[in-house]
């Protein structure tokens, strides 16, 4: 029985193999493009629980969630509330976003964006830089081991930083063999059937490499869920939904800038 991921991963990899572009000439492209905001630099630049906030209309398990956002208007009430980042989504068949809604969003605000959607080749990635993107995503259950190193050693050629997401102990243990691992995103959802387990993150810090930046990703409702997370070393977490959903975006968000626990 296929899974969302195949569903969506075949849908990807068909457009790729459809994709004629000169490698070569996307990637001078990439090159030329100036230089990108620090999506890596700027979560760590926080002194509280950081927030990836996400510009999401749809999602395949939920169906529409705001399917008439403004994108420009909803960045600026995230960087009103305090958001460290964005994320936006440019998969347009399952999640109903675009290139020009990254494009929207980073233009009406000063934080750096990761784009969100399924990298699946090279030109994937040279195409997140010329879409204005300053971070790639790179989900480890959708790659092989050569992927993962080729594309994350793109990015950084390419100037992009490269979010590894990770659902597991094996793919965390792919993501620090095959890449510098130096963002690294538990996703709670499971992308085969998309069901969330809200202490899949909590259970996971413990293994995490000391010097990983760690992101949680999905399943994030609110400020008990942003204190647990920070308590288990946590340094940012990604959300979308509870936003979007939200009537109030900008004081959603503010109520997840939790203060990050002191360390020895």
């Amino acid at each position: 029985m296929a899974t969302y991921l195949d569903a969506i991963l075949a849908a990807h990899r068909s457009a790729a193999q459809a994709d004629n572009r000169s490698t070569e000439q996307l990637i001078e492209q990439a090159r030329s493009m100036p230089p990108t905001r620090g999506f890596a630099a700027a979560l760590r630049a926080s002194s509280e629980l950081a927030v990836i906030a996400e510009v999401k209309r749809r999602s395949p398990s939920k169906g529409d969630l705001a399917p008439t956002l403004d994108p420009a208007s909803l960045a600026l009430s995230y960087q009103a509330g305090g958001a460290s980042c964005l994320s936006v989504l440019t998969d347009q068949d399952y999640f109903g976003g675009s290139p020009e809604d990254l494009a929207a969003a980073r233009t009406a605000v000063s934080l750096p964006v990761l784009r969100k959607d399924f990298t699946v080749s090279a030109h994937d990635v040279c195409d997140a830089r010329l879409m204005g993107a300053d971070c790639v995503l790179l989900i480890a259950a959708a790659l092989d081991d050569a992927e993962l190193t080729d594309f994350s050693e793109l990015a950084t050629e390419l100037g992009l930083d490269a979010l590894i997401e990770i659902h597991d102990e094996a793919e965390l243990d792919r993501a620090v063999a095959c890449t510098s691992a130096e963002l690294v995103g538990v996703n709670q959802r499971d992308l085969e059937t998309f069901m969330v387990d809200q202490a899949r993150a909590v259970r996971m810090a413990g293994i995490m490499p000391a010097d990983t930046l760690r992101i949680a990703e999905s399943g994030v409702r609110g400020q008990q869920d942003a204190l647990a997370l920070a308590a288990a070393g946590y340094h940012a977490v990604l959300v979308g939904e509870h936003l979007v959903r939200s009537a109030d975006p900008a004081a959603a968000l503010s109520e997840l800038r939790v203060a990050l626990p002191v360390r020895e």
